[in-house]
């Protein structure tokens, strides 16, 4: 098993990786060698006078069985539920040497398992496969990523009332990568932004429109991403919606 540490300010510091593995060790308790030795450690030190009788021994041994089926069982099961996120994307939360909690996402690319814990390959370091906080459908997280760089792209935007000619190419370009999204990616953006986003486009068509039009875009405008009015194509999300509760949308205030 291969960790690593980093020093920093002159102090070696544990990566997110080496801390996950160590706590997985300290969590790993009492094992059936460690049983095995208190054991015969009971019998090693038994009073002479007064000692254990088979009866207690055998009682003994068969706790110590058992023990041993619930360990080789759940270690089964751990190795099991890790291999089941080999390919998938995750999320990791562990804390370093300093205490802080940190997050680690990427795809698991295969997993170990040493000293009865299963170990998970992420990004090239091994963490603990108790430490994996969510499993992610890779669908979400890229239409989540593609809303949170659409609402990046928006707040870029000048303000409405400072909107000129000179920012028509941003305002198109933003227009073509909202209309370009599935229904599934568009509903990860809240009301506010999509309404938003239709007001910059009518205030652009009044802008051009004002200039004389764009030359380049003959009569009717060679944007195959608006209607014939301009207005922003979106199937599922209607002008009278007032907002939304956003919890799973991307978005926030608008400018």
């Amino acid at each position: 098993m291969s960790v690593s540490a980093v020093i920093k300010d002159g102090k070696l510091v544990e990566s997110a990786s080496e801390s996950s593995v160590k706590n997985a060790v300290a969590k790993n308790g009492m094992d059936k060698e460690a049983f095995l030795q208190l054991l015969v450690a009971q019998m090693k030190y038994q009073d002479p006078l007064e000692p254990t009788s088979n009866t207690e021994y055998i009682s003994q041994y068969a706790t110590f069985a058992q023990v041993e089926q619930m360990q080789n069982m759940a270690a089964t099961m751990e190795l099991s539920r890790a291999s089941s996120m080999v390919g998938k994307l995750v999320e990791i939360l562990t804390k370093d040497s300093s205490g802080n909690m940190k997050s680690v996402s990427g795809i698991v690319e295969y997993v170990t398992y040493e000293n009865h814990k299963a170990f998970v390959s992420v990004n090239g370091e091994l963490y603990s496969a108790d430490d994996v906080n969510a499993v992610i459908d890779e669908t979400y997280q890229t239409a989540f990523d593609i809303a949170a760089a659409f609402v990046a792209a928006m707040d870029s935007l000048p303000k409405l009332s400072m909107l000129t000619i000179e920012d028509k190419e941003n305002v198109e370009a933003v227009q073509k990568a909202f209309n370009s999204m599935t229904a599934y990616q568009q509903g990860f953006i809240s009301d506010e932004y999509v309404k938003k986003l239709q007001k910059y486009v009518e205030k652009m068509a009044e802008l051009v429109e004002a200039a004389g039009g764009d030359k380049d875009d003959g009569e009717g405008g060679e944007s195959g991403d608006t209607d014939n009015d301009g207005t922003v194509e979106d199937s599922d999300k209607t002008e009278g919606t007032e907002g939304s509760d956003g919890d799973s949308s991307a978005g926030g205030e608008s400018a």
